[in-house]
């Protein structure tokens, strides 16, 4: 059986599309399955109307949070209660094409492989401004930790073994897209288009995504905090160079006033202290949020879903 996980946030006007059009897509196929929609804490009638699409056919299933968690949250609790041989990642808004599903529901049937994961052949309409970022982002994911995720996507279907392993991870703080990744196991890629939003606009606002940005990478590496180091040692060597300077000048009495100098100098360095504690502060927010163990998401109200499974993460 496969399982498909859908996370809404307030797409009450792409549910029921969603819905109709991955059903049609797999029944066609004759492929066994159950449609998982977890709603993120949305604001309009997204629960209303998966309840109303799960009273309709029992194959479409609901998990309601009892507020916003984030897609990191609707994706691994997408994962937990999936029952499915297999489990697809899909968004709601269908920019991820569902007839891509049969393409990675037939890679995995036919072949030793554990993950398919979906690659953006094209990014659809991004503005300037988007594109600069997700590739800088991107960047630095690669750079930190040897992943490539340059045309990676939340679309993916993933074998039993690989789920059973991600949820047996336990930190809070999770960013799906390098742990599916990290995991390991056989994987093949497929590529789609990204396709234009049915209805609606996108809830990622600049502010969201730079926000997204940084809990993904302090979430999944320590690179940052390695530049803290590396910038110390820029600065030392900096030190270092004008220091014999400094004396060399004072030896033969060519010694100047020197005062820009000296006022640059504080101005560099105390901004790389400050920013160095700003970096480390922020890693122990993520130390502190982990520790206090609460759980990844809390679970209101569940469809078709029997609830037997632990909602603590």
């Amino acid at each position: 059986m496969l399982s498909v996980v859908i996370p809404a946030y307030n797409e009450e006007k792409n549910v029921l599309i969603a819905a109709q059009r991955i059903t049609s897509v797999l029944d066609e196929n004759d492929i066994e399955h159950e449609l998982i929609f977890v709603n993120d804490g949305s604001a309009d009638k997204t629960w209303e109307q998966i309840c109303a699409e799960s009273a309709k056919d029992s194959r479409v299933k609901g998990i309601c949070f009892s507020r916003n968690f984030g897609k990191e949250s609707a994706i691994f609790a997408g994962l937990k209660y999936a029952k499915g041989d297999a489990v697809v990642l899909i968004d709601c808004d269908m920019q991820h094409p569902p007839e891509t599903i049969i393409e990675m529901y037939n890679i995995w049937k036919n072949n030793d492989v554990d993950i398919v994961e979906g690659k953006k052949a094209s990014r659809g309409k991004e503005n300037i401004f988007y594109k600069a970022f997700s590739k800088m982002f991107y960047g630095l994911i690669k750079h930190a930790s040897g992943l490539d995720m340059t045309a990676a996507s939340d679309f993916k279907l993933i074998d039993r073994k690989a789920v059973d392993a991600l949820n047996e991870m336990p930190e809070r703080l999770t960013f799906f897209r390098a742990m599916s990744s990290w995991v390991g196991f056989k994987t093949e890629y497929v590529y789609f288009d990204v396709a234009e939003r049915e209805n609606g606009k996108s809830g990622w606002s600049v502010k969201s995504l730079f926000k997204y940005a940084i809990n993904s990478i302090t979430s999944f590496t320590s690179a940052p905090l390695h530049a803290v180091t590396v910038c110390g040692v820029i600065m030392l060597i900096i030190a270092i160079i004008l220091a014999a300077n400094t004396l060399y000048n004072k030896i033969v009495g060519n010694a100047m006033e020197g005062f820009t100098t000296v006022i640059l100098l504080q101005l560099i360095t105390s901004s790389i202290i400050i920013i160095s504690l700003g970096i480390i502060g922020f890693y122990i927010s993520k130390i502190y949020e982990e520790i206090k163990d609460r759980p990844r998401f809390i679970v209101r109200e569940l469809k078709n879903i029997e609830d037997t499974l632990e909602k603590k993460q």
